[in-house]
Order: C-alpha cells, then sequence, then structure tokens
C-alpha cells in the first residue's frame, strides 16, 4: 500500500464567511481503505465534491494517480478512475440492471446501443468481485443490498479506480452488511482505492486501514485504526468526550397507551412494499419497543399510522383506550409526539423562521394563539419564548437569541434534530406533556455526539413514563434502545419480544423474511462482534 494514486493539497473552500474546508492535504494509497470521518457539518460532503468535481475549490489541488485532476469537472472525474456510491442509490427503478449500468457511458449519435458488449463487461466485473447480479431484473424488483451491488458495478464498469462509498451499510441487514465487507476485502486485493465515509465507528475499524478525521472544516487527527478506540475516534469528532447512553432495563412499564389491532393500509402508488398486512402491536408506558427491519417495507405506513399520515384500511387503532383521534392537530393536543422521518422535507419548513417552526405543531394550543372575533391570532411572544427554551434545553447550536428569525434550513442537520426533538418533548405550558413519542430515524446521518444526545433524550422520555416506538434502520441503535423489539417484513410485523430474546443473526434473519421463530438467546447474545480490519483477511 505504498504506491499514492490520490493527494489533496491544501484544499480550500469558503461559501462566504463559512470556510468548509480549510487547507486538508491527504493522500490514498493503492489497494487502501482509508475511512473519512467528522460529525454533521464538518466538511466530508464538501471535499468528497470537490473531488468528484462538483465543487470547485478556492484554493489547493488534486492530483489523481500522478496527474492534475481538473476542477469542477465530474467528467474529468470520471475519466481519472474516481467513482461514488451515494448513500441514497441513483438508480433508475423502472429500467433494467443492464440500462442502469450503461446509462449515460454511449453517445446519443451512435446508431446503436452496443449491449451485448456492456452486459459481457458488466457480468465480467462482477465476476471478479464476487457481485452476484441478474442483467435482466428490473431494479424496482431488487433488493436494498442487490441495487446496492448495482450501483458499485456501475462505477466498476465505468473502470473506477478509486471508489468512494456514503454511508454503504445504512440500509442493509447484517448479512448484507457482511456480502459488503467481503466485496471490499476483494476489491482490496485487486488494487483498488476505497474512501470509506460512515458514522458507525466499529464498522469504519473493522473496514478500514487508515481514519482521517475533520472537525470544523479542518483535519485534526489521523491514525491507523488498528492504534485508535471508538472513544478516541468520538473525542477527535467532536472536541470532548462522548459518553454513550446506556439503556437500564425499564424500571415500571405501565398499561398500554396505544395498539394497534390487525391494521392493514393500501399501498401507495409507487411506494412498493411500503404497507402493513395485519399488524398488531401494543405500547406500553415507561418502556421503547423498537422496530428493525430494511428501509421500505412498511415502517414508514406503521409510523403514519400513528401520527395520521396514513389511514387504515382494515383494523383499528386505539389510543388511551379510546379510538385514535382523526384529525392530527388533536392527536397532539392530546400528547402523540412525532419525530419524522424526513426532517427537512416534512418535520421542518425550510424557508420560516426557527421559532415559528418550533410552534408550528401547536399552533391551536392557547399557549401559542387566542381567538378574537372568530380569528385565530398567534401569540408570537410566547411562541418565541418556547422556541427559546428549546434552544437553550435542547443545544440547539447556532440559534441564538438574534438567530429565532433566521429561516431554519441554516441550521445544520444535526442541529435540526435537536430542534424537532425539543419540539416534540417539551408541551407548552396547558398542553399535555407527550404519553406517546413515535421516533422514526430519529438519528439518521447524525454524528457521533449528536446520536448520543438524542438517545439519551428517548430514554429519558420513557423513564418520566411514555411510551416510545422507535423505528430505524441502524440495528446497533435498535438493539442499545429497544426494551422490545419487533422486525417488520413486507408489511408484516413479529412478535415484539424482549431485547434478550433476540440474536443479531435471528434479527437479521427476520429482516430478510427468512424466519421468525427462533428460540430465545442469552442476554450477552446481542453483545457487538469483534472487529477484524479488511487487510488481514487479505
Amino acid at each position: 500500500m505504498s504506491d499514492p494514486v490520490l493527494r489533496l493539497s491544501n484544499i480550500t473552500k469558503r461559501f462566504g464567511a463559512l470556510v468548509a474546508n480549510d487547507g486538508i492535504s491527504l493522500d490514498l494509497a493503492r489497494g487502501e481503505v482509508l475511512a473519512l470521518l467528522g460529525e454533521n457539518g464538518a466538511g466530508k460532503s464538501t471535499l468528497v465534491s470537490i473531488l468528484f468535481g462538483h465543487y470547485e475549490a478556492d484554493e489547493g489541488a488534486i492530483e489523481v494517480f500522478g496527474r492534475p485532476l481538473p476542477p469542477g469537472q465530474p467528467k474529468a472525474a470520471l475519466a481519472a478512475g474516481i467513482g461514488m456510491v451515494h448513500q441514497h442509490f441513483t438508480l433508475a427503478d423502472n429500467l433494467s440492471v443492464l440500462d442502469n449500468v450503461m446509462l449515460g457511458t454511449e453517445p446519443l449519435w451512435w446508431p446503436w446501443s452496443r449491449r451485448e458488449s456492456a452486459r459481457r463487461r458488466l457480468l465480467a466485473q462482477a465476476r471478479r468481485f464476487g457481485l452476484e447480479v441478474q442483467p435482466g431484473a428490473r431494479v424496482a424488483d431488487l433488493s436494498v443490498g442487490a441495487r446496492q451491488r448495482v450501483e458499485i458495478l456501475k462505477a466498476l464498469v465505468r473502470g473506477a479506480r478509486i471508489l468512494i462509498l456514503d454511508e454503504p451499510t445504512a440500509v442493509l441487514t447484517p448479512q448484507e452488511s457482511e456480502t459488503l465487507f467481503a466485496t471490499l476485502g476483494q476489491m482490496v486485493a485487486e488494487g483498488l482505492s476505497i474512501i470509506f465515509i460512515s458514522h458507525k465507528l466499529a464498522e469504519v475499524q473493522r473496514v478500514s486501514h487508515r481514519i482521517v478525521v475533520l472537525r470544523g472544516g479542518r483535519l485534526v487527527a489521523q491514525a491507523r485504526a488498528a492504534e485508535v478506540t471508538p472513544a478516541q475516534l468520538a473525542t477527535w469528532m467532536v472536541g470532548h468526550e462522548v459518553a454513550a447512553p446506556v439503556r437500564a432495563p425499564a424500571a415500571r412499564v405501565g398499561d398500554i397507551v396505544c395498539e394497534l389491532r390487525g391494521v392493514s393500509t393500501a399501498p401507495a402508488a409507487g411506494a412498493g412494499r411500503e404497507r402493513l398486512a395485519g399488524v398488531s402491536l401494543a405500547l406500553r408506558g415507561g418502556e421503547i419497543v423498537a422496530i428493525a427491519g430494511v428501509s421500505g417495507n412498511g415502517q414508514a405506513a406503521l409510523a403514519g399510522v400513528l401520527c395520521g399520515t396514513h389511514a387504515a384500511a382494515v383494523g383499528e387503532v386505539r389510543y388511551l383506550g379510546a379510538p385514535m383521534p382523526r384529525a392530527n392537530a388533536a392527536r397532539v393536543q392530546r400528547g402523540i409526539a412525532r419525530i419524522p422521518e424526513d426532517r427537512q422535507g416534512t418535520g421542518l419548513v425550510g424557508d420560516l423562521p426557527l421559532w415559528e417552526n418550533a410552534a408550528s405543531e401547536r399552533l391551536a394550543s392557547a399557549a401559542f394563539s387566542r381567538r378574537v372575533a372568530g380569528l385565530r391570532w398567534v401569540r408570537a411572544a410566547a411562541a418565541r419564548a418556547h422556541a427559546r427554551h428549546i434552544v437553550q434545553r435542547f443545544d440547539v447550536r447556532g440559534a441564538a437569541a438574534g438567530l429565532l428569525d433566521a429561516p431554519v434550513r441554516a441550521l445544520s442537520g444535526g442541529n435540526m434534530q435537536k430542534l424537532i426533538l425539543g419540539r416534540a418533548l417539551l408541551a407548552p405550558k396547558g398542553d399535555a406533556a407527550p404519553r406517546l413519542i413515535v421516533a422514526h430515524q430519529p438519528t439518521w446521518g447524525l454524528d457521533v455526539g449528536a446520536v448520543a444526545s438524542v438517545q439519551s433524550e428517548l430514554i429519558a422520555a420513557r423513564d418520566a413514563g411514555a411510551a416510545v416506538l422507535l423505528v430505524s434502520d441502524d440495528l446497533d441503535e435498535v438493539v442499545a434502545l429497544g426494551d422490545r423489539i419487533a422486525v417488520m417484513h413486507d408489511g408484516h410485523l413479529t412478535e415484539a419480544r424482549p431485547n434478550a430474546a433476540w440474536t443479531r443473526e435471528s434479527l437479521g434473519l427476520a429482516m430478510a423474511g427468512v424466519r421468525d421463530d427462533l428460540p430465545p438467546a442469552p442476554s450477552a447474545a446481542l453483545a457487538p462482534a469483534p472487529a477484524s480490519a479488511i487487510s488481514s483477511a487479505t
């Protein structure tokens, strides 16, 4: 791993007064896996965008295989052998695997498509790296793991020798993650170089040879993966020690707060398997019920039924012993708090100021409005005071008193999530405290410090007597927080069993729809597996 294939020298990028990258220099060797870490807003995305040609650096230079890389030209990056697999796949669901791989590789003026030649190249790369693929399969019919293989093959067929992987295991089952790690090992053995971006510190140590850490736009640390601990990495990322939240067993489980009885929903157009099929589940006060599963198997429909964005076609939903209120405002008033999956799309209104977003779900509350002559008037002073309370209580940074009027889109992703969490958990005076909290992907894409903060708040809400439904694609989070765990696959939900009744293997099998009737396992079975570097296997 001595031959340099990539060198970034003094890369600096400014957006107005913000310095997103500040004099970053690093290199990548042939056959090396380099992990790129940093908290939200540290500059990782900007740096990768410069490398791939989406942004042009204000200062600095990039060399690929000893040659200068023209700035701001994605086509030049591709020609130089740089490929990227994004966290959110960029595939056309209605096309075949082969069509997706071929998109953009042939000039429009060619009189015919060279499909057979492309098919041979695709299968050759698939055999070379052990990536099972069916060229004629429609992408919409593939599993998440198979779609990721297609994304990787797209880059390899285009001649990628340097591969950037952005959160590659975020939506994979444990078994699919193991398959990916084996593929990465084969790539390294073949001489490919990989930049690996992830917030999962255990897997970073497992797959990488070397780790670099960004903070505040600067490169603050780098080390060999075998020589650092997750705690040290977390400290480098956020600038101080991060204490992971500890979920003690539920001290007192109360009565049923919410119950679903045989609930089914009609699948929405284009939603694939996003539906419920005869789901029954009881949520009790003082416990966290965690739902595991591969994204798109009905988790969004489950959260939506409780939050009012999906309707139950069959079955019954009861809340505090009565039918679930139909109006969303009534649900909020009665103590149902939601932390939506998409914080920017459905959680917040980016162009509205922070204080309006903080009060947006409770505008009908007497705390924030009053009726005069049949019209409802917003009590802006009370809403602003409540927003300031959320900012202080949940450490929403970048939202000092003078910035309460700034558009909420100016916040980082982690601070947006803390604002949503505060809005959900802090009821204004006179309103009911949350009795049911529906947390859908509450730590999606957050850095280790923000993750610890969000998870601690959910545990505290549970200990205060709330019923918490946690829906997460992150199996580590499910295991760490769930008092009971259930698995969703193709709209069906397994029994919610005690945490100790599951192993990682049984969870992974249930997530794949193989079986959900495995016997209980000792509580220690969910301990993290020991890390092992790819280099040791190759």
